[in-house]
């Protein structure tokens, strides 16, 4: 069989699940109007700020002004997302918004192609493609990867990464940058998740080989190197800023100017951060403290299944460091920075940590032997259940998306 032949249907699959995601929201949930109008929804809040960055490039005073106002200071965004957006924009003449939402959606797709591309690689049956898939797209959050917003191309470059780098060859190893450039270019803890090739390295090595820091360098070094370029895309940009307005550091001070971002580095660790209420659906602050709330909860859980010795000797769980890492990094770099305004929009940022906790557990659940039948019943009607309430809450934060209301 050709690689093109088996790259064929994720592809497809991983279409098919876009086109669904787009259909629902804007067939379904957006406001009454030409289609035109309901695809044009997907613009809000955030969106504007990238089409502000898009038509009128980085503009900002220095020190940034003291609140939100993006004719004035608008380096609160990192760039890989507005560049690509621009290349539409003036290179085949899109609107800005509609440039926007291409981007975003054609990142969607190439999302769900990795996460399809790594369940061929992991030979998961059907069933499991299926329930993993549901759980991604059942979350609350799930529709700001067709919205126009960041998220989808940060998650396709993640997993475009963390898929090259696992792979073995010259040519892997580029993608493999090319696709970290881009996402450490699109969010900042996309430097920390640059880390992912040291960390897979480590664990699949081992520590038994220990000969000294420098033996480790050497040991290391392709891993090393390999991070060290996917780090570039922030890099570029801090350089980028100090050229231009001699602070490299301009996106951190134009967050806590204008949207109060103070990072408390220790948040995850507080007892004060975590909030044990049901939310109000009209409450989306409730939903993100809860969202941060159960992320530790889930953390935990899995720290406790995979350092259980019994299950250890089951599973190839060195695979999954690297995405527990990522996944991690991802939560608490999030929490600092949140943490400050009450948790606003964690809802959002866990999305990104649920995409990656759901491909490790699809692996650790690949590589045990058959349960008895019923518990994979029961689990398959537990997934379904979860599946109806989380496309429920995200029709509803869809439908007031849409409408113009804050979500997350």
């Amino acid at each position: 069989m050709t690689r093109s032949s088996t790259a064929f249907k994720p592809l497809l699959a991983a279409l098919l699940v876009t086109l669904m995601q787009i259909a629902m929201a804007v067939g379904l949930l957006a406001p009454d109007g030409p289609l035109s109008y309901r695809y044009s929804t997907l613009i809000q809040h955030d969106s504007y700020w990238f089409m502000n960055i898009v038509d009128r490039g980085y503009q900002t005073i220095v020190p940034p002004i003291n609140h939100k106002v993006m004719e004035v200071s608008n380096v609160a965004f990192f760039p890989a997302y507005p560049a690509i957006a621009a290349v539409l924009r003036y290179g085949l003449h899109f609107d800005t918004d509609r440039a926007l939402l291409i981007t975003a959606q054609m990142a969607a797709w190439g999302f769900w192609s990795y996460f399809f591309l790594f369940c061929g690689r992991w030979n998961l049956s059907p069933a499991l493609q299926f329930f993993g898939a549901l759980s991604i797209i059942a979350h609350p959050a799930a529709f700001f990867l067709i919205a126009g917003y960041s998220e989808s191309l940060f998650l396709m470059t993640l997993l475009g990464f963390i898929y090259w780098s696992s792979a073995e060859g010259r040519t892997a190893k580029v993608w493999a940058m090319l696709h970290g450039i881009v996402m450490s270019a699109t969010r900042i803890v996309g430097i920390l998740c640059a880390a992912f090739p040291v960390i897979r390295s480590v664990f699949a090595k081992g520590w038994h080989r220990w000969r000294g820091p420098l033996a480790w360098f050497h040991d290391q070094a392709s891993a090393i190197g390999l991070s060290f370029a996917a780090a570039l895309g922030a890099i570029t940009f801090f350089v980028y800023c100090q050229l231009r307005w001699s602070h490299w550091d301009i996106y951190m001070l134009t967050q806590a100017a204008g949207w109060g971002i103070t990072p408390d580095y220790l948040a995850v660790f507080k007892p004060s951060s975590y909030r044990w209420l049901v939310p109000a659906l009209n409450n989306p602050t409730e939903a993100s403290q809860i969202s941060m709330t159960f992320g530790a909860l889930v953390f935990g859980a899995i720290a406790l299944c995979e350092l259980l010795p019994a299950i250890r000797r089951l599973t190839g769980w060195p695979t999954r460091a690297g995405i527990y890492f990522c996944a991690t990094a991802i939560y608490c770099i999030s929490v600092s920075g949140v943490a400050c305004v009450g948790m606003e929009s964690m809802l959002r940022y866990e999305f990104c940590v649920h995409a990656l906790i759901v491909l490790a557990v699809l692996n650790f659940l690949g590589q045990l032997r058959k349960s008895p039948i019923f518990l994979r019943a029961f689990g398959m009607a537990a997934a379904v259940l979860v599946g109806a309430a989380g496309l429920s809450v995200q029709g509803w934060y869809v439908w007031n998306f849409t409408r113009g209301n804050w979500v997350a």
